[in-house]
């Protein structure tokens, strides 16, 4: 089929229509009618990205299953995937059926709840999918918007503040992106994502302001582009916005955040930044190597001073983001595979570990450490579910997260020694809070009165769980099942970077001399 991309894309968008437009009242019937729909249309479009993965060659590194129509003022509708953005699609339609079978028990505007939940899905995918920097922006852009309304009108006690925070945040870094795209169309006259990618962006030094700008025009590129993705990530110390967002989102919204809606920066890093500006990128990945490395270490430290469960994630997913921020730019084979690996583990591992805080808030209505105790005696299957994702999230041998954080730390370590030292810092300092997290809440004696009717987790439960600890599982003795994928395309990649890079070096000694 020639449109899989685009009927994978807007199937949620057809959803989300059909509940808006023929869904009527809000009493109980009408409320499971909502989730029941918007079930059925993720699990859909799951199904039908496995016929692109079935169809996708892995062997090929250019883009695959392309759809181009004229679609705005001369502009293309242009969708593809390579191996690089092939698996963030598979991410995505993975766990959107997760989030939504974790929604069952929200009684407030199910309908309008399910809705933000699947246009949320389709601006996602779409950003995967598109090969045109208008689409790419826009997609990217209006994400933000099912978002803010999810943490703003279902979140918590501070919704209101966290929403806008993550709303301006994120669209003022992505405003400065624009401003560069518009350079770009300016410069090669064109918006069309292949066509930028084998386009030479000016690198002759140049002077603003009386300050010398080492590597031209890509650099300030670069730095624009920058901007957004490292708000997206998000990277110290633009990283504020994420514990607060996190904090007052509603589970699902949380579960999204993480797993998805984060790997938007990197994959960003990995589509523009690298390709496009390889020498801007070389010459300021020293800046981004130390930053990232400062964020594994500060915000883990940051994560063991935490009270409330929520925010402890919160602040262990800067830490994980950071790996994937060095690996990105060490650009070698190891240290992209790696970024890439961690950014598909920390999906299903995040994502998990929110969903966890989501069981007992349910039944507590509290995300306070202190508030609990013993669990293990009540709910000895929520014990041994939350014991395996804090082990996967320390990256212990067995489990995805341990691949992803090995190989990211082989790429640093070929680069710069005393970053890749300080990151592994990283890990001692997960297993520190993972570890003080589990006891405070899952061991012990239970000895608070509100915990002694709490009850196991329910078989609904137990199911959203299930295929997460298959991946996990899966991806940490089988790690073969993502870098077969990713790896000629990041192969080539890693080749033309280097080219790039080599090419400047030569033109510059070429000058001097």
């Amino acid at each position: 089929m020639d449109n899989l991309l685009s009927i994978v894309t807007f199937i949620p968008l057809l959803a989300a229509g059909i509940l808006a437009l023929f869904l009527r009242g809000d009493d109980e019937a009408a409320q499971r009618n909502a989730k029941w729909v918007a079930l059925a249309a993720t699990a859909t479009t799951f199904l039908v990205s496995l016929a692109i993965l079935g169809q996708f060659d892995p062997s090929d590194t250019g883009f695959q299953m392309v759809e181009q129509r004229d679609w705005l003022l001369g502009m293309q509708y242009k969708m593809g995937v390579d191996g690089i953005s092939v698996l963030f699609v598979m991410l995505t339609t993975f766990l959107m059926p997760l989030v939504i079978a974790s929604c069952w028990d929200v009684k407030h505007r199910v309908k309008e709840y399910m809705i933000a939940f699947l246009i949320l899905e389709t601006l996602m995918l779409g950003v995967f999918c598109a090969l045109d920097l208008v689409l790419f922006y826009l997609f990217f852009e209006a994400g933000l918007i099912p978002m803010f309304l999810i943490i703003g009108i279902w979140g918590g006690a501070n919704r209101i503040y966290a929403s806008f925070k993550f709303f301006l945040y994120t669209f003022l870094g992505s405003v400065l992106m624009l401003v560069a795209m518009v350079s770009m169309f300016a410069d090669a006259g064109t918006t069309d994502i292949v066509t930028l990618l084998n386009h030479n962006f000016g690198s002759e030094t140049f002077n603003v302001l009386g300050v010398q700008v080492i590597g031209g025009m890509q650099t300030m590129m670069w730095i624009a582009f920058f901007a957004s993705f490292a708000v997206k990530m998000p990277m110290w110390p633009v990283h504020t916005w994420l514990p607060d967002a996190h904090v007052q989102a509603p589970t699902a919204g949380s579960v999204v955040l993480a797993a998805i809606l984060l790997k938007m920066g990197g994959y960003g890093f990995l589509r523009f930044s690298l390709p496009m500006f390889p020498v801007a990128s070389d010459l300021l990945a020293p800046l981004v190597l130390w930053m990232s490395a400062i964020a594994i270490a500060y915000t883990s430290l940051v994560a063991l001073v935490q009270q409330d469960m929520k925010k402890l994630i919160a602040y262990s997913s800067v830490a994980h983001m950071g790996y994937v921020t060095m690996g990105i730019f060490a650009a070698n084979q190891q240290g992209i595979d790696g970024a890439i690996f961690q950014m598909i583990s920390h999906g299903f591992i995040s994502g998990a570990l929110f969903l966890c805080v989501g069981v007992i808030y349910d039944r507590m209505h509290t995300r306070e450490i202190d508030a609990y105790g013993g669990l293990v005696n009540r709910m000895p299957a929520y014990a041994l579910i939350f014991m395996f994702f804090t082990m996967a999230n320390v990256g212990l041998p067995g489990t995805s997260g341990f691949v992803g954080e090995f190989l990211t730390l082989m790429g640093v370590f070929q680069v710069n020694t005393w970053v890749a030292v300080i990151a592994t810092s990283g890990v001692i300092l997960s297993a520190s809070y993972g570890l003080w997290l589990y006891r405070r809440v899952v061991m012990g004696d239970l000895i608070k009165e509100s915990l002694k009717s709490i009850t196991d987790m329910t078989r609904r439960e137990r199911a959203i769980f299930a295929p997460l600890v298959v991946m996990t599982l899966l991806l940490g003795v089988y790690p073969a099942l993502v870098t077969d994928i990713i790896g000629p395309s990041v192969e080539a990649l890693v080749g033309s970077y280097e080219t790039a890079v080599a090419d400047f070096a030569a033109s510059t000694q070429f000058a001097e001399n």
